[in-house]
């Protein structure tokens, strides 16, 4: 063989060096996937937030149409003329949840969020209380009405 096809054969990595640059890789991995898992849950839960705003406006066109706010809402259904689609909980399985005041005069929204640390959550039960007995287990943020 000649020296030169003989140097391109020996040039290329050790076992070491290919072990090393795996566990850096790695490494780099395990920090940035918690990360973006994290994100998600937050960007889910921000959609939760929005959609409740979202059918809370709704419903106060209804009540001014109505002067009353509806017994039940059925999310995932069209409700003419104030929502084309009632949003949904972006996770199949899991739904949001309303009650009314049996005068009708003063209505609560619910969600469950999956970020146990959102400051919103305490600051919505302060805010609305679940008078109603709107069921919402675990992470409950709250809109209201009245």
């Amino acid at each position: 063989m000649s020296k030169k096809l003989l140097n391109f054969y020996q040039r290329g990595f050790t076992l070491i060096e290919l072990l090393v640059v795996i566990f850096i890789i790695g490494i780099l991995a395990g920090i940035v996937l918690p990360n973006f898992v994290s994100a998600r849950e937050r960007a889910r839960d921000a959609k939760r937030k929005q959609d409740l705003v979202q059918v809370r406006n709704a419903l106060r066109l209804y009540y001014n149409d109505n002067q009353s706010y509806p017994a039940a809402v059925s999310f995932g259904a069209e409700w003419t003329p104030y929502m084309t689609l009632i949003p949904q909980d972006p996770i199949s399985g899991q739904e949001y949840a309303y009650c009314t005041s049996t005068d009708g005069d003063s209505f609560l929204l619910c969600a469950n969020l999956e970020n146990a640390g959102d400051p919103e959550i305490s600051e919505s039960a302060a805010a609305c209380g679940s008078s109603c007995g709107c069921d919402c287990s675990g992470n409950c943020y709250y809109v209201c009405g009245n």
